[in-house]
C-alpha cells in the first residue's frame, strides 16, 4: 500500500510526511500547484525535492491551476456576486484536496492520502469517523466537514495527536526546514487577502443600493452587499442612536438589512448541499453545530427535510452567515455531518 502525502511546502504537511516515513510507510510526495504559474512555483518545489531527497521519498509536482479555478476559484466569485459569504477553504478540501489532487495520486500508484490536517479517523459504531484533533486550537474539522467519508476512510492525518507548537521543534529534530516556513494567509489565491480588490478585478459585481431597518425603513445606502457579511459593524456609514449590524441581504431588493445587537440572534438556520458522514436518523437527538471556524460548537436539534438540515438552536447562537459550513457533531467530537448555510431564522 501507498500513501501519498499532500506537500503544501509549510510545516505541518512537511511533519505529517515525516512521521509516515518513521512509521516505514511505502510513500509519495504530491504537490498541487493551485495558482497560475508564478515565481514561487519554482523555489517552493525545488525547497520540496530537496526536502524528499532528504527523506528517501519520490515526490510529484503536479499543475491543477485550472482545475483549482474551475472548482474554487469560479464558485467563488459567483456566491459572492450572489449575496453569500463563501468559505473556499471548506469547499478545496472535498473539490481539490480529496478530490483532484487525490484522483491524481491515484493515477501514480496511490492508494491513500495523507495530509497535515490536525483532525483524526477513530472507529466508532457508525463505523470509522472523522474526529477533532487533539489540539483543540488548530483543530480543522469543520474545514473537512464536507468532504464524503469514503475519501476520509482513505484518508491518513499523521497530525491527528500533535500540538501545533510543537511541530517547530520536531522538524528542527530531524534536521529538516519547510520551503514555506511562515503560515499561509487567509485565503490562498486573494493576494494581501484584499478580497473586494480581488473581486472587482475579477469581474462587474453588483452595485450600490439601500441600506435598511427590519421595519423596511431606508437609513443609508450601501456600496454592495457583496461588500458586507453578517454580524459586521463597522463600515457602514450610518450615524444612528446605537451601534447597527448587518443582520440580512436582500438580494431580490439589493438591499442591505442592519438592526441592533440584539437583532443579531438566531433561533436557527437551514443548510443545503449536505453531506452526510452517517445516516441522520443514527444522530442523536441533541447534536452540537459549528457555524463559523472560530466558534465554539452550540448543542441544537435538527431534522434533515428534503435534502436540506435545519437546526434548532437550544441557547443563544450569534445570526449564523449564508455561504458559511455548518458543521455538526457529536459529543465526543465526531463529525457527523455538514452543510452550506443558506439562511438564518
Amino acid at each position: 500500500m501507498t500513501i501519498a502525502v499532500a506537500v503544501s511546502g509549510g510545516m505541518d504537511s512537511l511533519l505529517a510526511l515525516t512521521l509516515l516515513k518513521e512509521r516505514g510507510e511505502s510513500l509519495m510526495a504530491v504537490h498541487g500547484h493551485f495558482l497560475p504559474p508564478n515565481p514561487g512555483w519554482e523555489r517552493v518545489a525545488r525547497g520540496l525535492t530537496e526536502v524528499c531527497d532528504i527523506l528517501g521519498v519520490p515526490f510529484h509536482a503536479l499543475d491543477l491551476h485550472e482545475s483549482f479555478d474551475d472548482r474554487v476559484i469560479k464558485p467563488f466569485v459567483a456566491e459572492y456576486k450572489a449575496g453569500l459569504t463563501p468559505n473556499p477553504c471548506a469547499m478545496c478540501n472535498p473539490r481539490m484536496k480529496f478530490g483532484v489532487l487525490f484522483d491524481a495520486a491515484r493515477n501514480l500508484g496511490a492508494d491513500r492520502l495523507a495530509t497535515g490536517h490536525y483532525v483524526s479517523m477513530r472507529d466508532r459504531e457508525q463505523g470509522r469517523m472523522l474526529v477533532r484533533g487533539e489540539d483543540a486550537a488548530k483543530d480543522q474539522s469543520y474545514f473537512l466537514s464536507m468532504v464524503p467519508v469514503e475519501k476520509l476512510r482513505l484518508a491518513e492525518f499523521p497530525l491527528a495527536g500533535t500540538f501545533k507548537r510543537d511541530v517547530p521543534a520536531m522538524l528542527k529534530a530531524h534536521g529538516l526546514t519547510p520551503p514555506l516556513p511562515s503560515e499561509s494567509q487567509e485565503i490562498c489565491f486573494v493576494p494581501d487577502d484584499d478580497y473586494q480588490h480581488f473581486l472587482t478585478a475579477r469581474c462587474d459585481m453588483p452595485g450600490p443600493g439601500p441600506t435598511a431597518l427590519p421595519d423596511g425603513r431606508v437609513i443609508g445606502a450601501h456600496r454592495g452587499l457583496w461588500r458586507h457579511t453578517q454580524g459586521q459593524r463597522r463600515g457602514l456609514g450610518i450615524a444612528w442612536s446605537e451601534p447597527l449590524y448587518v443582520l440580512d441581504k436582500d438580494v431580490s431588493a439589493n438591499t442591505l438589512i442592519v438592526g441592533p445587537r440584539e437583532h443579531l440572534a438566531a433561533r436557527g438556520c437551514v443548510a443545503g448541499q449536505v453531506n452526510l458522514m452517517c445516516p441522520a436518523e443514527s444522530w442523536p437527538e441533541t447534536v452540537l453545530v459549528q457555524t463559523r471556524y472560530r466558534q465554539k460548537a452550540k448543542p441544537a436539534s435538527v431534522r434533515l427535510t428534503g435534502g436540506r438540515l435545519y437546526f434548532d438552536f437550544l441557547e443563544p447562537h450569534t445570526r449564523p452567515t449564508p455561504g458559511q459550513v455548518a458543521a455538526v457533531f457529536d459529543d465526543a467530537g465526531t463529525v457527523l455531518g455538514g452543510g452550506i448555510i443558506e439562511e438564518a431564522l
